[in-house]
């Protein structure tokens, strides 16, 4: 089992930053994987926030374009978000998936990842 561990949420006013990150244990390399940035809010479905194929491109929800980035460094087996410019909107749990890269792209939906970490809450208040 692929361990993932999320940290970096908090509460935060609108208009402020937090960066998440997302440790991947190690005997599991990032370094060709397909990984990805969701969200679930109370009473909503999971959504895709960001995400990043093996060969580094990115893709993003219309929501979050030119406000989040999605990153990592290969050599931390690490992931991030950069979140700037946070909403009420943007208040969510927030997870990493990492998986193979099945496609040429950067898939956002959920159903294209098999491991996924615990989360980590992102509170954005008016």
């Amino acid at each position: 089992q692929v361990q993932l561990v999320e940290s970096g949420g908090g509460s935060v006013q609108a208009g402020g930053s937090l960066r998440l990150s997302c440790a991947v244990a190690s005997g599991y390399s990032i370094s060709t994987a397909c990984m990805g940035w969701f969200r679930q809010a109370p009473g909503k479905e999971r959504e895709g926030v960001a995400a990043i194929h093996g060969d580094g491109r990115t893709n993003y929800a219309d929501s979050v374009k030119g406000r989040f980035t999605i990153s990592k460094d290969n050599a931390k087996n690490t992931l991030y978000l950069q979140m700037n410019s946070l909403k009420p909107d943007d208040t969510a749990m927030y997870y990493c998936a990492a998986d193979r890269c099945r496609s040429a792209i950067a898939i956002m939906y959920a159903g294209a990842y098999n491991y996924w970490g615990q989360g980590t809450q992102v509170t954005v208040s008016s």
